[in-house]
C-alpha cells in the first residue's frame, strides 16, 4: 500500500473516529428521559454483546478471552476497565444534566493530563514550551474555578480518568487491540453493568423498549455507538504519526463545545471563555511544541556529523 493511501485512510479514519464521539452529547441527549444510570448500564452490556460478535466474525474469540491467562494484562484490563467505567458513568452524567460543556472542558485539558502523567510517573524532562502548556492549564482552572463558583470537577474527573485509561492501555502494549481491549473492559464490568440495570428494573422501571421504537432503537445501538469510534481509532493510529492524531484529536472537544453552547444554550460568562482561552493557547503551545520535535528526529538522521 502506497504512503499516500494510508495517509488518506488513516486521515479518514481518525475523522470519523473523532466527529463519532464529537456526536455523543447530541445521542445522549437524544436518550431523554433514560437515566443515565439505566444508559450507562446498557452501554457497557450492548459493547460487550458488539464486541464479542465481531470477534465471532473473525473467529478470535478463543484468542482473545485466551488474553487473560496473562496476568499482567488481566491485572491491567481490570484498571483500565475501572477508569472507563468512571469516565463513561461521568459522560453520560454530565450530557444529560447540562454540563457538555464542562465536559468538552476535560477532553481539552486531557493532552495536558498526558504530558503531566508523564512527569509524576515516567520522570520525563519537559520542554519550554511543554511546561508553558502546563502553567496555562492550571491558570485555567483557577480562573475557571472562579467563573464556575467551584472546581470544575467533572472536567478535571474526565480528564484525569481517560488520561490514566491511556497510560494504561499504553502499558498494555501494542499487540492487544482495540476490540480486544474493549472486550476484556467490558467483560469486567459485566457484573455491575448488570448489577446497574437489576436496581432500575427493581426502583423505577427500565424505559427500553417503553418509549416507543424509535428510542428503543437509540438505546439498542448504544454498543455500537461505543465500540465503532474506538475501532475507526484503532485504525487511524495504525496509519498516521502520532503528531497529526494529536492535533485531530481536538475535533471532538470542539464538536462537544460548539453542541453544549450553541445547541443546548449551555451558559459562557466571560470567566469561561477566558478559563476556555487560556486552555486552548495551551493546546496550541503543546502542538507546536510536539510537531517541532517530531521535525527534529526526521532531520537529526540526515544531518552531518
Amino acid at each position: 500500500m502506497d504512503d499516500s493511501k494510508t495517509l488518506r485512510e488513516g486521515f479518514l479514519a481518525a475523522a470519523a473516529a473523532y466527529g463519532l464521539w464529537g456526536l455523543l452529547p447530541a445521542f445522549f441527549v437524544a436518550l431523554d428521559p433514560s437515566g443515565p444510570v439505566e444508559i450507562l448500564g446498557w452501554r457497557i452490556a450492548l459493547s460487550l454483546v458488539f464486541c464479542l460478535g465481531i470477534l465471532f466474525f473473525l473467529k478470535r474469540v478463543k484468542l482473545t478471552l485466551g488474553l487473560m491467562k496473562n496476568r499482567m494484562i488481566r491485572g491491567l484490563s481490570a484498571l483500565a476497565a475501572l477508569l472507563i467505567f468512571v469516565n463513561w458513568g461521568v459522560y453520560v452524567f454530565a450530557s444529560l444534566n447540562e454540563f457538555i460543556v464542562e465536559a468538552a472542558l476535560g477532553y481539552f485539558i486531557n493532552p495536558l493530563v498526558t504530558v503531566a502523567l508523564g512527569v509524576v510517573v515516567l520522570r520525563e524532562k519537559l520542554r519550554p514550551l511543554q511546561w508553558a502548556s502546563l502553567s496555562l492549564a492550571v491558570v485555567a482552572v483557577v480562573v475557571l474555578a472562579v467563573g464556575y463558583g467551584s472546581v470544575p470537577i467533572i472536567s478535571l474527573t474526565l480528564a484525569l480518568s481517560f488520561g490514566f485509561y491511556g497510560f494504561v492501555k499504553n502499558r498494555m502494549g501494542p499487540r492487544i487491540k482495540a476490540v480486544d481491549s474493549l472486550t476484556l473492559e467490558t467483560l469486567w464490568l459485566s457484573p455491575v453493568a448488570a448489577g446497574l440495570l437489576v436496581w432500575v428494573a427493581v426502583t423505577g422501571g427500565l424505559s427500553l423498549g417503553t418509549l416507543g421504537a424509535g428510542h428503543t432503537l437509540l438505546l439498542l445501538s448504544a454498543g455500537a455507538v461505543t465500540s465503532v469510534p474506538l475501532l475507526f481509532f484503532g485504525a487511524a493510529a495504525r496509519r498516521l504519526p502520532l503528531s497529526i492524531m494529536g492535533l485531530m484529536q481536538y475535533i471532538a472537544p470542539i464538536m462537544q463545545f460548539a453542541f453544549g453552547v450553541f445547541i443546548m444554550g449551555e451558559p459562557m460568562p466571560l470567566e469561561r471563555w477566558i478559563g476556555f482561552a487560556l486552555v486552548w493557547v495551551a493546546l496550541v503551545l503543546l502542538s507546536a511544541d510536539a510537531l517541532t520535535s517530531r521535525r527534529n528526529r526526521l532531520l537529526r538522521p540526515t544531518q552531518t556529523p
